[in-house]
């Protein structure tokens, strides 16, 4: 009688019960993901640790202005893809959640681009994974990462392709909340990569 007393008063909801956005196949991806990427970090602070003048020197020679450019890229494409699926989940029109993707992935191209023109700078000057420590890592590194930026740009495609057709809305977020989570997981990458590597000493 009690228990039946209180579920009245206090009726539990589906909406209450704590929910792990997007599929869970997906979340186990991105945590071996960043499972190699953490060894790749710890790989790169044992190198560093090993030759710091080494270090210290090559990384003068790496643009930090297009770092940061790259910085504020992912940043604002993670809030578009945050605004994509606040949209969705208000039922607001297809064509907001829509405009939200695609300037994620907009933003993403134009990471893609500094990133693109900053190897090629390398490439021009001679660099290349045999030159030097330093330059293994820092290619190895950040052409692994770009490769997630190129893939997650596809998946964004595909969301805002979906989007179009009204295909997520409440109830029926598992797809677009996926796409985000991959998408900020190579956004959360670069946040610790680029100090890593372009900044810290």
């Amino acid at each position: 009688m009690l228990c039946e007393t209180a579920n009245r008063l206090h009726p539990t909801s589906p909406a209450a019960v704590p929910r792990l956005p997007g599929d869970l196949a997906v979340w186990f991806f991105i945590l071996a993901e960043l499972l190699v990427f953490a060894v790749f970090f710890v790989a790169y602070a044992v190198a560093r640790s090993r030759d710091t003048a080494l270090f210290d020197a090559m990384q003068t020679g790496l643009d930090r202005n297009a770092g940061a450019i790259n910085t504020v890229f992912l940043v604002t494409a993670s809030w578009c893809v945050a605004r994509a699926v606040a949209a969705a989940e208000a039922r607001r029109q297809p064509a907001t959640t829509t405009h939200w993707l695609v300037g994620a992935i907009a933003c993403g191209a134009g990471f893609t681009l500094v990133k693109s023109a900053e190897y090629a700078d390398k490439f021009a000057a001679g660099v290349t994974l045999s030159s030097d420590t330093f330059h293994m890592f820092y290619l190895s590194l950040t052409f692994f990462h770009f490769m997630h930026v190129i893939l997650g740009m596809v998946v964004l495609v595909v969301l805002a392709f979906g989007a179009s057709r009204g295909r997520y809305g409440p109830g029926r977020m598992n797809g677009l909340e996926s796409g985000a989570a991959y998408w900020h997981m190579v956004d959360l990458v670069w946040l610790v990569l680029f100090p890593l590597v372009y900044v810290l000493h």
